[in-house]
């Protein structure tokens, strides 16, 4: 807020009015606006998380505590903004240095025109925030322009938090649209639950196995060729069939817990996922570092934008395609190793099958894909409430359609 009275603006602007010629009665309503809303969200957040513990899904209460920190970085974020707008608008450069890495080209060519440019986006951002004029002054004269504007601050205040929005909801709407997905696998876990397994064991050729019979077929370097392209198509339009389910559940029971055949797989796959979420949900450190090098490298004639959106498309191509060439290899072990079982097929999941013998990467890029779907998201209508669909920044409309149909 300017000191005093409030000062004068520059010419052709309005007074700007400080808490000291504010009505009291405007100044309580507004507070108590802001207050009322604050305190409903936090009754939300706290009912939401008590009803997850007594509902014993401890992983997903976890998961609200991650959204919880996520939401303090983004209050203490936006203070940082705030406490710092000031020093912000006293470090001043030659507008020279405005010229370079710019994200929408700017016409220098009259340096009267750049003046009245940089002294325009100042003149808006006064009537922002307040205290933004008496600091912008501070550069313009001695002929010079802040880092980076009153307006620029707030537009970026914003865009930080529709980005932390963006990206809890999308992976909340992720991991339930993944249970959603899920419940043909608690109708064949109750109707296992329900069979009885002390009959008796008959002896079938392992190719009589539908499970074999989906997903091998041959020996040989040209079989492995194909079976990796049948799992990149696969993920199109397969899913889990009902023997994948029974194969899968049977052979991660042998592996870790053979006396108990009943064990529940549907019930455990949910946990699993429920835990997933909690990880997928917070924004790591290298996915903050992968915002600024956008921010970065945002600069007109670069089109950064749109090898920024194919790069989650391709991972989301390789993480399905070697999730589907997984079941394949499951297959295929069983295959090259007997000719006849007695009873039902056993497979043996083994950590070996993924990358770098490392099953919690394909999480990173999952976590990865995420994010920058959300940043594309976010990205994309933050622009265009505050720019327009015209805007440079935005790109040509073909580009734009492109991610987004990628998206």
């Amino acid at each position: 807020m300017a000191g005093g009275g409030g000062g004068k603006a520059a010419a052709g602007d309005a007074p700007e009015i400080t808490l000291e010629h504010t009505p009291t009665w405007i100044v309580a309503a507004v507070c108590s606006v802001i207050v009322i809303i604050s305190l409903l969200f936090e009754r939300l957040l706290h009912r939401l998380g008590k009803r997850l513990k007594n509902s014993r899904k401890k992983p997903l209460y976890e998961g609200l505590l991650k959204v919880k920190e996520e939401l303090m970085l983004l209050g203490f974020i936006s203070l940082l903004l705030n406490v710092f707008q000031g020093t912000t608008q006293k470090i001043c450069v030659k507008e020279s240095v405005m010229e370079h890495l710019q994200p929408c080209k700017l016409d220098f060519a009259e340096p009267a025109k750049t003046t009245a440019h940089f002294a325009g986006v100042l003149g808006g951002a006064r009537r922002l925030l307040a205290g933004g004029a008496a600091k912008s002054d501070y550069c313009e004269k001695k002929g010079l322009v802040p880092i980076l504007s009153v307006e620029a601050i707030h537009q970026l205040h914003i865009f930080i938090f529709v980005l932390a929005v963006s990206h809890v909801f999308l992976s909340a709407i992720t991991v339930l649209l993944g249970i959603a997905q899920t419940r043909n696998w608690q109708h064949w876990e109750n109707k296992i639950q329900a069979s009885d397994e002390n009959g008796p064991q008959m002896i079938k050729h392992v190719q009589e196995f539908q499970f074999i019979k989906n997903h091998f077929k041959g020996h040989g370097k040209r079989w492995k060729t194909f079976g990796w392209l049948r799992s990149f198509f696969k993920q199109f339009y397969g899913s889990v069939t009902k023997e994948d389910y029974i194969t899968m559940r049977l052979g991660f029971i042998m592996k870790h817990c053979r006396g108990n055949p009943k064990f529940n797989f549907y019930k455990y796959m949910i946990r699993a996922l429920e835990a997933d979420f909690k990880k997928v949900v917070g924004i790591s450190w290298y996915l903050w570092v992968m915002l600024i090098v956008f921010l970065l490298l945002n600069v007109q004639g670069w089109y950064v934008y749109i090898w920024i959106s194919a790069i989650p498309f391709i991972m989301l191509l390789v993480v399905g395609t070697k999730l589907e060439h997984i079941i394949t290899e499951l297959a295929h072990q069983v295959a090259e190793k007997h000719t006849a079982i007695e009873g039902e097929l056993i497979v043996s999941p083994s950590d070996d099958l993924f990358w770098f013998h490392r099953p919690k990467l394909v999480l990173l890029l999952i976590h990865i894909v995420l994010f920058q779907n959300a940043f594309e998201i976010a990205f994309f209508f933050w622009l265009l409430v505050t720019y327009g669909f015209k805007s440079c920044i935005m790109g040509k409309p073909g580009y734009v359609i492109a991610r987004l149909v990628i998206r």
